[in-house]
């Protein structure tokens, strides 16, 4: 398994991993993102409900970065990580365990625009600017 980019997820070009399983999708920060932008001391998380694709779904502030993340799928918001908001730097520990929130898709033909780790390397898709 890739460290920075595991096998068992997809990717999209804003730094967001994707991992689905019957429905829900579990979405985070990816370790190359956490690794370029440091320690992370303020995370804004998204509220329970609907969400479009490219909708705010974090907003994040590090030593060296601070921004907003787009959805890279649309659906419901049924479940957020709380505990990250008193303590974001857990995404610096461990952005494959720590998720942001959990997603019902709502529209399963988006995720044919996600990468697999494989491409999303090859297309340095991950990569801060």
């Amino acid at each position: 398994m890739n460290e920075l980019m595991p096998s068992d997820r997809l990717y999209n070009t804003n730094y967001s991993w994707i991992k689905i399983s019957e429905g829900i999708a579990v979405i985070g920060v990816t370790k190359v993102f956490v690794t370029s932008v440091k320690e992370f001391v303020f995370i804004d998380l998204p509220k329970l409900g609907e969400i479009k694709k490219g909708d705010t779904y974090v907003s994040l502030e590090s030593v060296k970065w601070s921004g907003h993340l787009g959805s890279p799928l649309t659906g419901e918001i049924i479940e957020v990580n709380d505990p990250l908001f008193d303590d974001p730097e857990k995404l610096n520990a461990d952005p494959y365990v720590n998720w942001i929130m959990k997603l019902k898709l709502s529209n399963s033909e988006e995720t044919k625009e996600l990468f697999d780790a494989d491409t999303a390397i090859a297309k340095s898709t991950c990569q801060v600017h």
